[in-house]
C-alpha cells in the first residue's frame, strides 16, 4: 500500500463529501453547506485537515481543530473527524491519520489531544484505545435553533 498523508486543498471537497456520507448515514447531508464549512476550515489557522491518498485516490480524512483551554493552560487539540473508506479500512490508514494528526497537534504546542465518539460506534471505540486513547468524560450536547 502506497499511502500518502496530505494537507487537504479545496477541491478535495467531493471526494471528502462521499467519506463523510459513510460516516454519518443518518444525515440528509447538504453538499453546498458542508462545502462552505470545508473551505472556511482549511482557510482558518485553528482548523488543520489531512487525507489520506493511494494512488492520487482519497481513502481517508481526519480533521483536527485547536483550541485554548483553561484547564490545561495552554492548547488542546479536538479532532473532529476521522473517517476510511469503508472498502480501505483494517489496513491501517486510520492509524497513520491519526499518527500525522497528532503531529500536526504537537507542531501546534497543543499539551492534549481529543476525540469524542457515539456510542454505537463499538469498532472506533476499540480502534482508539488500541491507539492510547482514554475514556475520560462523558460528552454532553444541545441543539440550539
Amino acid at each position: 500500500m502506497d499511502l500518502e498523508i496530505r494537507i487537504c486543498k479545496q477541491d478535495d471537497f467531493p471526494s471528502i463529501f462521499k467519506l463523510l456520507k459513510t460516516l454519518w448515514v443518518d444525515f440528509d447531508l447538504n453538499f453546498e453547506h458542508l462545502q462552505t464549512v470545508y473551505f472556511k476550515a482549511i482557510q482558518s489557522e485553528n482548523q488543520k485537515l489531512i487525507v489520506g491518498t493511494i494512488k492520487g485516490q482519497i481513502v481517508g480524512f481526519c480533521s483536527l481543530t485547536i483550541k485554548n483551554n483553561l484547564w490545561l493552560a495552554g492548547k488542546l487539540g479536538h479532532v473532529d473527524e476521522i473517517v476510511v473508506d469503508e472498502s480501505f479500512r483494517g489496513q491501517g490508514i486510520g492509524k497513520k491519520l491519526m499518527e500525522r494528526i497528532t503531529e500536526i497537534a504537537k507542531e501546534n504546542s497543543c499539551k492534549r489531544i481529543e476525540l469524542d465518539s457515539a456510542f454505537h460506534r463499538k469498532n472506533a471505540h476499540g480502534f482508539y484505545k488500541s491507539i492510547g486513547y482514554e475514556i475520560i468524560a462523558y460528552l454532553f450536547s444541545k441543539t440550539l435553533n
